[in-house]
């Protein structure tokens, strides 16, 4: 109940303010190169993922979003009105955390990756994420899993184990 409340009207604020506490940590650390970090989420940690990346541009160099929400209001309403309210009742809140708003800010390398089939989260979200992208000129990598749900599964998600893999060593190996 304390982090749905605390969390209530603000979605990707609280919770990256407690995300940086522990890249703070990492960074701190002897032998981590906190010029070279990535980070990684699914679905809601895919929003954070693009949100870091929009939100702190220079936390992160490289980011992987998979499958992830970027407009809470086309997002299913049973769980996102529970954490927003309605965006009559909280305009404010769905504007802060709407990443198309955003794009602009990206400086790092951003890999989003989508199933054509994912229900949980619509392919519209990525689709309007890089049209936005190409609208302010802003360059983002794009994988899509064909007939893929919201959780790639089978010999597709040993692909997509690989496909993350790969784009870190690409863009944060020496």
């Amino acid at each position: 109940y304390k982090f749905e409340s605390a969390t209530f009207g603000q979605l990707g604020t609280v919770e990256m303010e407690d995300q940086m506490k522990g890249v703070s940590y990492l960074q701190s650390l002897s032998f981590v190169d906190s010029k070279r970090m990535g980070i990684h989420g699914w679905s809601f940690g895919g929003f954070m993922t693009t949100s870091f990346m929009l939100r702190k541009p220079d936390v992160f160099k490289v980011g992987v979003a998979g499958g992830p929400v970027m407009d809470w209001k086309m997002y299913e309403i049973m769980y996102t009105e529970r954490y927003m309210n309605t965006p009559e009742q909280n305009p404010k809140g769905y504007e802060d955390a709407n990443l198309l708003s955003k794009a602009k800010n990206l400086k790092g390398k951003l890999l989003l990756i989508h199933g054509t089939d994912d229900a949980t989260v619509v392919w519209q979200h990525s689709i309007d994420f890089l049209k936005k992208t190409v609208d302010d000129n802003i360059q983002v990598d794009y994988f899509v899993y064909p007939e893929s749900e919201h959780n790639v599964r089978g010999k597709d998600r040993v692909h997509l184990m690989q496909k993350i893999s790969d784009y870190f060593d690409l863009h944060l190996k020496p």
